[in-house]
């Protein structure tokens, strides 16, 4: 993967699905700002696909 196609395809994941996403914002409320990003690193399979790519994008910075 290029560093375009990775940054290309983390902002589309974002706009899709974390932009309006429901539960970060009552998660938000309930927990914080600290607890809700926990859960988007933890629990979320949109955060993993995040992580995968932003692994990607430290293998293509790294070459």
């Amino acid at each position: 993967m290029d560093k375009v196609t990775v940054m290309r395809d983390i902002d589309e994941l974002h706009d899709t699905y974390c932009a309006d996403c429901l539960v970060i914002k009552q998660l938000r409320k309930e927990r914080g700002k600290p607890g809700a990003h926990r859960f988007c690193i933890e629990a979320c399979s949109v955060g993993e696909k995040l992580q995968f790519l932003g692994e990607e994008l430290l293998k293509v910075y790294s070459k």
